[in-house]
């Protein structure tokens, strides 16, 4: 993996204003980490850092930073650690770095691409199922690869593809549990039907009856009874 150079300027000033400032001048504040030793403040140009992310080689890019202070100068290799954006902009606000060696192995993610058509899906109606979109994995810095390949035409319903069935070239290790299942063809899913209701049959010459009908004829049936029945008490009065 090709290595991006950055000039990078020593931060004097730090807090949430000055932060602002940096940006507002097309700058990126920028902690650069490094195990025993104490972190470094830097800037970097945020147009640099944009052309860096879009090489191939995306958020695992090696970047080799050319450290500016005052008269002196002084190189480091790293690696993105973390990246934070604005959350409407989408424009970097921040970025922590951490710093590797060409030659001892780091550990990173990369993505996994899925390569053709599967025969469950393309002849059988089989639904492809992505379960794992990235690994982990342990090389040196140069030998990270911009993505893993998942060939997966031969694939019919019901077949899968493990961790331990991926191909990597020598020195790259792949540090997931090799039985996790990286994609499966699943079988198509079926849209349950509903069943009509079936019709009842009328006997011929039969009227259908009125749900109802036959309680509001007991009611007025009833009334038309108390009403008669209080006349004839009137009278015998």
């Amino acid at each position: 993996m090709k290595e991006i150079r950055i000039d990078a300027q020593v931060r004097e000033t730090a807090g949430k204003e000055a932060s602002k400032r940096l940006r507002k001048e097309g700058l990126v504040p920028v902690i650069v980490y490094d195990k025993g030793k104490k972190s470094l403040a830097l800037t970097i140009s945020e147009r640099d850092l944009i052309h860096a992310l879009h090489t191939s080689a995306g958020g695992n890019v090696i970047i080799g930073l050319n450290i500016k202070k005052g008269a002196k100068a002084e190189n480091k290799t790293v690696i993105i650690k973390d990246l934070q954006r604005h959350p409407i902009k989408n424009s970097i606000i921040h970025i922590d770095f951490i710093e590797i060696s060409l030659d001892q192995s780091i550990t990173v993610k990369v993505p996994l691409h899925p390569m053709g058509e599967a025969i469950g899906v393309k002849q059988d109606g089989g639904v492809l199922d992505h379960i794992l979109w990235e690994v982990e994995i342990e090389c040196l810095p140069g030998n990270i690869p911009e993505r893993i390949d998942v060939v997966i035409d031969e694939l019919g319903i019901g077949d899968m593809i493990h961790i331990k069935d991926l191909k990597v070239k020598d020195g790259v290790k792949i540090l997931n549990n090799p039985e996790d299942t990286v994609l499966a063809i699943e079988h198509p899913k079926k849209e349950e039907e509903e069943a009509a209701p079936e019709e009842e049959e009328v006997e011929a010459g039969q009227e259908p009856e009125v749900i109802g009908e036959k309680e509001r004829e007991e009611k007025q049936k009833d009334k038309t009874q108390g009403k008669e029945g209080e006349g004839q008490e009137k009278k015998q009065g």
